[in-house]
């Protein structure tokens, strides 16, 4: 049995920069177990621009981003154990994980978990069809494109509006493709609109909003797929169907937190966000363990997620330091026009809280408004809102004092 103070299950950007926390706050027995041969995770396929803007202060690709935190573990000497498969913790944070050496049994004082997502498949989607050739999701299309030197296809449909359908969208254009069409079942898109603005209309991409894939047509390959329009319950609307020639289908139809190890400790899941329920310190029900990255919430951007993954390092040291504390205890609930928020428990009123959310459909001029069962805590306007990009809200500490009841999250209309 291998001891130590804190182990990180998951080495990509949310993993290292909670183990570069931890070690820079005074916790240096910190280790790493990264199932993939190198660390970085979804970012070393990701080779467009646009990451560590916020974070960095300077436009870098994923693999550029992921190297500067490879940088600062190595510089720290942070043990890392890379192609290692975590296989189960327990509630009392003891990890069994197997490599090529055979299988290691950990005891850690505090764990961070920061497994990150994987994609919702077709299997999940149920279109009806055959099984043929080309059909991919689009992270696995991103990483045959970009890591392995392969062209997936020549005419393309791609079903959803997440960002990395977005982005593959503009990646198959460059590369000589021609995207016939993105489709997306909900009337409003699900990625970002700077990648809107720079991957389709750039581009001359059509974007097919309220509509969805409903026949997979072909034997071995891919020769077309059926689209049709839907009605406000997501049912396509007869006479809507178009056939479109196509040899190949990505799907950027959502992303899965990796929770199985989370559920394995009988951590509590929350089903909103299907990630654990934290405080926030990121701390899980079971003291000592830790989530962070989008193991707990899917993220928009890479610089959240390591902002996210320093307070989580951070907050582990101080569990292992003895300096967590605990008593303050009230928790959070999504009123009106909003989805989810984290963290769904606060434990302090001594320090200013970070409250992440989403909200459930695009909305112009809005106010955030954080109230209690007595009063309103804290106000805040937005020009717009949208599904697509968190929204990130402050509670001072001083608006924490005497709060009564849960503390909800609502949003009003602003004309």
């Amino acid at each position: 049995m291998l001891e130590h103070d804190i182990v990180v299950i998951g080495g990509g950007p949310a993993g290292m920069a909670a183990a570069v926390a931890a070690y820079d706050a005074g916790c240096t027995d910190v280790v790493i177990l990264e199932r993939e041969a190198n660390l970085g995770g979804i970012l070393m396929q990701c080779i467009h621009n646009g990451f560590g803007l916020h974070k960095l202060g300077s436009e870098l690709t994923g693999p550029e981003y992921a190297e500067a935190y490879a940088q600062m573990v190595t510089q720290r000497n942070i043990q890392v154990y890379t192609e290692t498969m975590v296989t189960g913790i327990t509630p009392e944070k003891i990890i069994t994980a197997q490599n090529c050496g055979g299988i290691l049994k950990l005891r850690a004082k505090a764990i961070v978990l920061s497994m990150g997502c994987r994609e919702r498949s077709r299997g999940a989607l149920n279109i009806c069809g055959t099984r043929p050739a080309g059909i991919y999701s689009a992270g696995t299309a991103q990483k045959l494109m970009n890591c392995m030197g392969y062209q997936v296809g020549k005419k393309v449909v791609i079903l959803g509006s997440g960002d990395i359908g977005l982005i593959m969208a503009r990646r198959m254009s460059m590369e000589g493709a021609k995207v016939e069409a993105v489709c997306e079942v909900m009337p409003y898109s699900g990625g970002l609109t700077r990648n809107i603005v720079q991957c389709l209309e750039d581009f001359g991409i059509p974007l097919y909003l309220g509509t969805t894939v409903v026949r997979i047509h072909g034997q071995k390959r891919l020769e077309g797929v059926t689209i049709a329009q839907v009605d406000g319950s997501r049912n396509p609307i007869p006479g809507t169907e178009r056939f479109i020639p196509c040899d190949t289908l990505l799907l950027s139809v959502g992303l899965i937190p990796e929770n199985e190890l989370t559920r394995m400790a009988g951590i509590a899941i929350d089903p909103a966000t299907n990630g654990a329920r934290v405080d926030e310190n990121c701390q899980t029900g079971i003291p000592g363990i830790f989530a962070c990255g989008n193991v707990l919430q899917v993220h928009d951007l890479v610089d959240y997620v390591s902002e996210e993954a320093e307070h989580a390092g951070e907050a582990a040291a101080r569990f292992v330091r003895r300096q967590l504390r605990e008593a303050f205890s009230r928790s959070t609930a999504a009123g009106f026009g909003v989805r989810y928020v984290v963290p769904q428990h606060i434990t302090t009123d001594e320090e200013d809280v970070s409250l992440f959310l989403r909200v459930t459909e695009p909305f112009g001029k809005v106010k955030f408004v954080i109230a209690d069962d007595e009063r309103i805590l804290a106000e805040c306007k937005r020009l717009k809102a949208a599904p697509g990009e968190m929204e990130k809200l402050t509670l001072k500490a001083e608006q924490l004092k005497n709060v009564q009841g849960p503390i909800t999250v609502s949003l009003e209309v602003l004309e």
